[in-house]
């Protein structure tokens, strides 16, 4: 896998906090059509959500929690 940008890696990081339940900024729809296309977001009818391989890659590039 290439190495996310540091918007890609922002909107990832922002995904996983949304999946915590909390609010978090809009997206760069470019970067998080980016992160589906790597498999790390899904998109939903709410927007983009991240996905298990998403929260793996955040615990890899620095210990962020697993949701």
């Amino acid at each position: 896998m290439r190495a996310l940008t540091e918007g890609e890696l922002l909107a990832l990081r922002n995904l996983s906090e949304k999946h915590a339940g909390n609010v978090t900024p809009f997206l760069r729809i470019a970067d998080a059509q980016q992160l589906v296309e790597l498999g790390l977001a899904s998109r939903s009818r709410q927007g983009w959500d991240i996905t298990a391989a998403g929260s793996a890659f955040l615990v890899r590039q620095g210990g962020d929690r697993i949701l």
